[in-house]
């Protein structure tokens, strides 16, 4: 398993979700190698996919940016060590507007 502190920098989950996220990563850690970040992320998705529905998310690695809409309750963001681990729920918020996108198909037409 990769060495390392385990800390949690921003969550909204039940303390339940959150241990099972973190024993999730752990467990997956023992199998694969910290530089195969998508079979972590896949494994981690499938299993919440499984545990508490569809829709999760998960990104995995150790130089990322994200800004991503989710479910209340369904975000975490954590770090093993180098790894940082982002596990969500997406969901579509009421700011998309799809004009938006209508005035790109515009543009380029």
């Amino acid at each position: 398993m990769l060495e390392g502190k385990v800390v949690i920098g921003e969550t909204d989950m039940l303390q339940t979700m959150q241990h099972d996220a973190l024993d999730l990563a752990k467990k997956v850690l023992d199998f694969f190698d910290v530089t195969e970040a998508t079979e972590i992320a896949r494994f981690i998705k499938k299993e919440f996919d499984g545990a508490y529905g569809p829709g999760w998310q998960c990104i995995v690695g150790t130089d990322f940016g994200s800004f991503v809409t989710h479910c209340s309750g369904c975000f975490i963001y954590f770090c093993i060590g180098i790894l940082a681990i982002l596990l969500f729920r997406g969901s579509a918020g009421p700011e998309v507007e799809t004009s938006h996108f209508a005035a790109l198909e515009t543009v380029k037409a």
